[in-house]
This record gives C-alpha cells, structure tokens and sequence, in this order.
C-alpha cells in the first residue's frame, strides 16, 4: 500500500480577526478532513495588526495540522504567498483566500483534476456576486491590458485560488525576482494547466486589505515585471512622434515660405516652435517615466533583500 498523498493548503492572512475562526473550523477544515490523503494548512499571517495571529495561534494549538508562519511585518499577498509554497511540505499545494470569496467546496474538484494529471489547476471568476461596476471593468481591462503586454498565458478571470504540483513548486522556489505576481509567474512556468469556473462570492466579514491603491500598483508590477512590451510601445510611440512633427514641420515650410501661406494658418516661428517642444517633452518624459519603473526594479533586485522575514517566536508547528 502506497503512501498517502499531502496536501498543503496555503492561506495568506492580514487583520481577519472577524472572520477568520469562522472560515477555518466551519469551511476550510470540514471540507479537507473528507478529502482522501492528508493535508496541512499552512495559515501565513502577514503582520496583522488586530487579534489575527491570537485566534489562529489558539486553532493552532487545537489542531495540529494548522501551521501559522507568521511574518515579521506586513509583506504583502505575494510575498506572503510565496512564504506559504516555500515552507509547504505536500505533494501538492493549494492557495485560497480567508475571506470566503473562494468557496473551499471545489476543493474536490481541484483534487480530481490534479490525480488526472494536472499539475497546475487554476480557479477562474465565472461571474461576481454584488460587486461594483468599477470592479469588474477594472478586471476585465487589468487582463486586456496583459494580454496586449504580451502575456497570452493568463487566462481573463484567473485567481490564486489554485492547486499547483509538487514538480510547479519546486520551480517557483527557484524564482528570485522581489515585484512578483504569484499567478503569473506560475502561469510563465508552463506545466500542465486546467481550470474550474466558480462564482465570486462577497466577502464572509471584515474590510479587504486589498484597496484601489494596492491594486494598481500590483497590476504596474505585473505589467513591467512580466513584459518589456511598454518600452516598446513607447519606442514605436516615439518613432510616430518623430516622424509625425518631420512631416508636420515640411509641410509648415512648404505652406508657410514657398507657397506663401495659401492656407492662410499664420503659423509663425513662435507657434512652430511651441509645437514641436510641445510633442518632444511630452514623449520624454513618459519615456523617462516607463524608463523609472524599470529602473526601480532592478533596484529593488540588485539590493538583495529576502522577500519576506519569518518571526519564529510567534510562528506553530512548522517542525
């Protein structure tokens, strides 16, 4: 008789105090208790500030399949997620959210698809339920936009709530890049990939700790972490400038001194000139800007800093 499989089951947490008991003893952990091998869930608290990582630490000692590796300060959803798959011990690991959104009874589903051969299975937005019209327009051009950067892997809707293979886990260890986008990065691996379509459901209790700001910085760091496609938009944008103002300017000289102004546009020097200085600052400094974002990457890289910090004093049962 062979050995029964492990499951790790990866929760990233930040000030969930509200719900958080309620999702792991009532949803999380009734679904994995039925499921045919053996699972631990790896509970990341990410520098919460409320009684979080009292509540868990409490489920932790109740329940020694609940490990809590607790971070030392708020990293972030990636980070905290690649602490998650950096410290899982399963023959596979699950990521899900603690706030409800992702319902834990499709956790079967993931685990069907996987012992049919899939090594990443990935959890796709068929539709919201009761969210903003501002939401779903900003999903839907965030995947537009990455499609266009170049990133065909990503499908549109996709999530963390997904089930990646022991063999996805060890490559993904081996990434080094601190601006990270765990879905994408995964997505860049290849590997075999299936999906399952859920409805995301509204939030079980709390405020999200992802909010507008947040947002738009994690979609600019998966833009220019995943695609140099902006330079070269920006370099093709310079060559239409360019070539535009040449034959903008030919056409004032011809107009304005050797036929005489017939058009009658009373562009003088002074205008002209305005014009052109006009078109050029503009084009550099968005090139300059484009140009920053990379550049502050590459910092961020070259300074070697861990991607996160683990407080072993405040941490359970990670053997």
């Amino acid at each position: 008789m062979g050995k029964q499989k492990l499951l790790s089951i990866i929760t990233p947490v930040h000030n969930e105090a509200e719900g958080i008991k309620k999702f792991i003893n009532d949803s999380l952990v009734p679904v994995a208790e039925k499921l045919d091998l053996n699972y631990e869930l790896i509970i990341v608290n990410d520098g919460s500030t409320d009684n979080t990582l009292k509540i868990i630490q409490i489920l932790a000692n109740q329940n020694p399949k609940i490990k809590i590796l607790s971070l030392s300060r708020n990293f972030g959803k990636e980070p905290a997620l690649s602490a998650g798959l950096r410290y899982a011990k399963g023959d596979a690991a699950l990521t899900i959210d603690a706030d409800g959104q992702q319902p834990p009874k499709l956790i079967p589903d993931f685990i069907k698809k996987w012992n049919s051969g899939a090594e990443i299975i990935t959890g796709v937005r068929s539709q919201y339920t009761k969210h903003g019209l501002i939401q779903k327009l900003g999903s839907k051009l965030f995947y537009k936009l990455l499609h266009i950067m170049g990133n065909k892997s990503t499908v549109p809707g996709s999530t963390d709530f997904r089930l990646i293979d022991r063999v996805v886990i060890n490559e993904f260890n081996k990434l080094s890049e601190h601006n990270r986008i765990t879905r994408g990065l995964i997505d860049w691996l290849g590997f075999k990939q299936e999906y399952i379509e859920y409805v995301y459901g509204v939030r079980a209790a709390g405020r999200p700790s992802y909010n507008i700001k947040k947002l738009f910085h994690l979609a600019i760091d998966s833009f220019v972490s995943m695609s140099t496609t902006p330079l070269v938009i920006f370099g093709y944008l310079g060559i239409f400038i360019t070539v535009g103002s040449f034959i903008l300017g030919l056409f004032c000289i011809i107009n304005q001194y050797i036929l005489g102004d017939p058009l009658q546009l009373y562009w003088n020097g002074s205008v002209q000139l305005a014009i052109f200085i006009t078109f050029l600052i503009g084009l550099l400094m968005i090139s300059e800007s484009i140009t920053a974002l990379y550049i502050s990457h590459i910092h961020a890289e070259t300074q070697n800093r861990p991607l996160f910090v683990v407080d072993e004093k405040e941490s359970r049962n990670l053997n």
